[in-house]
């Protein structure tokens, strides 16, 4: 049997654009996030650059895209700065609009979001069970 580009299934990696979508959606995405006065605080001494590529890195991953992240997991990197669930959630929200307002389909949207609460407890503070 011959593989078809109708048979080979398409990642959401794919369907959003690929790289190009995702650098502009961690842009927008990180945008939005040192803008609000809540958050920006955690990435005051921060390698901006090294932390867009590390995301564009996850994010392309979570999409279903090849996988170059070598960063820290999420927990060795979060854990120390306390992050509350209210702030993650804040973090999650500008993700899911971010994606929005490029464009990006709802069912690719609902899976981030599957990921991002399958991740919570690695990145608030105290892990599972952690209160706003």
């Amino acid at each position: 049997m011959t593989v078809t580009e109708e048979s080979t299934p398409v990642s959401h990696f794919e369907r959003i654009g690929g790289a190009g979508s995702v650098t502009a959606a961690v842009e927008l995405f990180y945008e939005r996030v040192l803008a609000d006065p809540e958050l920006a605080g955690y990435f005051v001494e921060v390698d901006m650059a090294g932390q867009r590529r590390h995301l564009a890195q996850m994010l392309t991953v979570v999409l279903g895209g090849p996988n170059a992240y070598t960063g820290r997991d999420l927990a060795t990197a979060h854990q120390p700065l306390g992050i509350p669930v209210a702030h993650f959630r804040q973090v999650g929200g500008h993700l899911t609009a971010a994606l929005t307002q490029l464009g990006v389909p709802g069912d690719v949207i609902e899976d981030v979001q599957a990921v991002l609460a399958q991740v919570q407890e690695q990145v608030v503070a105290g892990g599972a069970g952690a209160d706003a």
